[in-house]
């Protein structure tokens, strides 16, 4: 493999983990352009230097045919160690915040990143540049569709008015627990000024995070019909 070939493999990888790189750099996600790049031109230096192995292996067979026995190259065994791991790196990306889970993306795409760098060190350019088109479609076309049909969760705001008694809020809770419904955040709304008959009243709103197959109305209807609970209003 000559020098023209090295830089045309390690020029590719550079725009093919660009090119996946900007979109999750774009996305503001924690690995962006420039990891990816590195990632992409890792992998591909790796297959590069299997291949050498490969290339010296047989000059060496070809020199001293005694050794053929003795000397042995196995092209995927570093290549395996890239793809396994890149786990490490790819962990780094996923954060677990407010319940939710992010970085699962960034982490795939890290991962086919270095797969992709294994084809182009490898030599494979059609495989390279057409599965770099598959993934720049997945993670730009596919977002869409995705938060549209295929978002498991629903966002609610709902008002809630209610009698300020000792484990409320907890009843509350305990409800939206048994209905695998993920409370995002709670504000606890506090007026200056209050009607006398209203006095004993609290008044809260809950962002809240239900599954598709739980309609709106039914969590309206249940907290409506909780003794202590007054009005129940979806914001």
């Amino acid at each position: 493999m000559n020098v023209y070939e090295v830089m045309i493999r390690l020029v590719l990888a550079t725009i093919v983990g660009g090119l996946i790189g900007y979109e999750r750099q774009y996305k503001n996600r924690p690995a962006g352009f420039r990891t990816h790049i590195l990632v992409c031109v890792g992998a591909s230096v790796i297959s590069m230097i299997q291949l050498y192995d490969v290339d010296q292996t047989i000059n060496s067979i070809l020199e001293h045919p005694e050794l053929a026995n003795s000397l042995k190259s196995d092209i995927g065994r570093m290549g395996a160690q890239v793809v396994s791991g890149i786990g490490f790196l790819g962990a780094g990306t996923i954060i677990h915040q407010k319940g939710s889970v992010k970085g699962l993306t960034t982490a795939a795409s890290l991962w086919v990143v270095a797969c992709i760098g294994l084809a182009v060190g490898l030599g494979y350019y059609s495989l390279s540049i057409l599965s770099t088109v598959a993934v720049v479609l997945v993670l730009v076309s596919l977002k869409k569709f995705e938060s549209k049909f295929m978002d498991k969760n629903n966002l609610i705001k709902i008002e809630l008015v209610y009698i300020d008694k000792n484990g409320m809020v907890q009843k509350v809770e305990n409800y939206f627990q048994g209905k695998s419904i993920k409370v995002k955040n709670i504000e606890f709304i506090i007026e200056d000024e209050i009607d006398e008959c209203e006095s004993s009243y609290a008044r809260s709103l809950y962002s809240i995070l239900a599954p598709r197959y739980i309609r709106t109305g039914e969590i309206i209807k249940d907290l409506a019909l909780m003794d202590e609970v007054i009005k129940v209003t979806v914001v």
